[in-house]
């Protein structure tokens, strides 16, 4: 176990320098200064001139690569040309706050979307599979940002149950902290539970088809020892992958729905450094969501076992 964690781990280096490559030539590649963006056009020249070797942007691209691969050898991610903070500090808050909705909804999504595809496939060409398919299907067809403003308007607006703008930390106040992450966390539940009932119930369907489920059957046991004890471990397996993938996407930045409801998360740190062209906090901040995909997907990897046998880490 312990060589494959290092093995993966060793395999994803030659990922990283190509995530950290491509990351420092596209953000230069497009047009604007970071400097003149902070200052202004009308800034002495002396000034930016000043400035620019402070943040080391006037040599040559090779060298400026150079430097920030020596920083980040040393664990530096940089300043923030925008206002002068750690990379690594901003990145960290600003993932905790995104950390605070993905995680429950991913996780409730999940508790939620495996039953109702197993039950679907059970009553495979029911209504009951009918209802549930329909469901998922219209659910994975709803826009996030549609949908978020919906819940906004319905919950926030015209019930006035929730809060709509603004954000309080839980080292501030637990409480408010919570009613401001409901809205956002239950955004992101519904349009996951339709892509994962729909992945259970297809990966269900073809663990039902198997020989050895017609045995249990054969056997005498109850039904639903069938599907807890041999068909869930097998379906689930092939769902875990995914639900993986959903974590990492939705991890590295969930700017549409932090921009609906005010949040001030890695998304949004992500976009608003991109106008600004801060170099520094993109390129940090992308390094940092491709890191964490890999540790992800080695997670990911690590629990296939638990439920499939078959498959050896």
């Amino acid at each position: 176990m312990l060589r494959f964690i290092l093995y993966r781990l060793a395999s994803a280096i030659p990922t990283l320098v190509v995530v950290a490559l491509a990351v420092f030539v596209l953000i230069r590649a497009i047009p604007g200064d970071p400097v003149t963006t902070m200052l202004g056009d009308q800034a002495d020249p002396a000034t930016v001139q000043a400035l620019r070797q402070a943040y080391g942007l006037d040599g040559p691209w090779p060298w400026q690569f150079v430097l920030w691969v020596e920083r980040l050898a040393s664990g530096d991610l940089g300043q923030s040309i925008t206002n002068g903070l750690p990379v690594a500090e901003l990145v960290a808050d600003r993932f905790s706050v995104t950390a605070g909705v993905v995680f429950p909804a991913v996780l409730i999504a999940t508790l939620v979307a495996v039953p109702l595809g197993m039950i679907a496939a059970w009553r495979r060409g029911a209504g009951t599979d009918l209802a549930i398919t329909a469901c998922a299907t219209l659910l994975m067809s709803i826009p996030t940002f549609w949908l978020g403003l919906l819940i906004l308007m319905w919950l926030g607006l015209n019930l006035g149950w929730l809060p709509i703008v603004g954000y309080v930390g839980f080292a501030e106040d637990a409480g408010r902290a919570l009613a401001y992450l409901v809205m956002p966390v239950l955004t992101l539940t519904i349009v996951e539970i339709g892509i994962l009932t729909r992945m259970a119930r297809a990966n269900t369907v073809e663990v039902l088809r198997l020989e050895y489920v017609t045995h249990a059957r054969a056997k005498g046991l109850p039904e639903h020892t069938v599907m807890a004890r041999h068909v869930f471990p097998n379906a689930f397996a092939p769902t875990l992958t995914l639900v993986g993938l959903i974590l990492g996407n939705l991890l590295g930045g969930i700017a549409v729905t932090e921009t609906i409801f005010s949040l001030p998360g890695l998304g949004r740190l992500l976009v608003d450094a991109i106008y600004a062209r801060d170099y520094p906090v993109v390129q940090g901040g992308l390094l940092f969501i491709a890191g964490l995909y890999v540790v992800i997907n080695l997670i990911v990897d690590l629990l296939h076992p638990l439920f499939d046998p078959r498959v050896a880490a």
